[in-house]
């Protein structure tokens, strides 16, 4: 049995590869603005992030109607190709069962948009495994904001002492420091070990499985 009665996972790179869809749609907006020389693992660094912020580091721009602009081209793609490729890594299926049938509670906090996420788990036939998701319209400080977390705590109803927080990226081990909850790093993303763990985490594991023998 897990010492955690709540686990919130982050989405892209946590839970889903993405990295396809999400430099599909990257490179859609970008060539169509002009930009031709971004490369694909410089988009899937950015990844976790806010649009906004990826887009204006990806290009150097700091005026915001054009961000918004290359962020309304990349949203117009991700209609068309997102949820379509996407995938599960492989244990994680597995893992969240497990949970379930543990008795925990389990939840989503991600930049990505909630009907993006909602679209991808009815796919797959995995929404109601879910007590909470909290994506990035329903709050208005994004991660590494704690207002995520803290959204999904109260509609957990769950202490924070009891919730575990699973993340890829440092943008992650940042929230779970502002939300002051346990942290637990996952290395299927680009964020190597050495970058992660820098901060306070319990635990870190190249696949989500290693969880169920806590």
């Amino acid at each position: 049995m897990n010492r955690y009665k709540a686990y919130i996972f982050d989405f892209d790179y946590t839970l889903v590869d993405s990295s396809l869809g999400i430099v599909t749609c990257f490179q859609y907006a970008l060539k169509n603005a002009g930009f031709s020389n971004i490369s694909d693992n410089d988009i899937k660094k950015t990844i976790g992030k806010s649009l906004e912020i990826s887009f204006s580091e990806l290009t150097h721009l700091t005026d915001s109607t054009k961000i918004e602009h290359l962020r309304k081209e990349y949203i117009l793609k991700a209609n068309e190709c997102m949820t379509n490729l996407t995938f599960f890594f492989p244990e994680v299926k597995y893992v969240l069962k497990k949970l379930r049938l543990e008795g925990a509670k389990l939840a989503i906090v991600s930049n990505k948009f909630k009907f993006r996420i909602i679209e991808f788990l009815q796919k797959e036939q995995m929404i109601d495994i879910f007590d909470s998701i909290v994506g990035l319209e329903d709050v208005t400080n994004h991660k590494p904001s704690p207002d995520g977390i803290y959204k999904s705590i109260n509609e957990l109803k769950v202490p924070k002492e009891e919730v575990l927080y699973l993340g890829d990226s440092v943008i992650d081990a940042q929230t779970a420091q502002s939300s002051a909850v346990n942290f637990w790093a996952i290395l299927h993303g680009i964020t190597s070990k050495e970058e992660i763990t820098l901060y306070q985490h319990v635990g870190v594991s190249e696949t989500l499985d290693a969880i169920l023998y806590l």
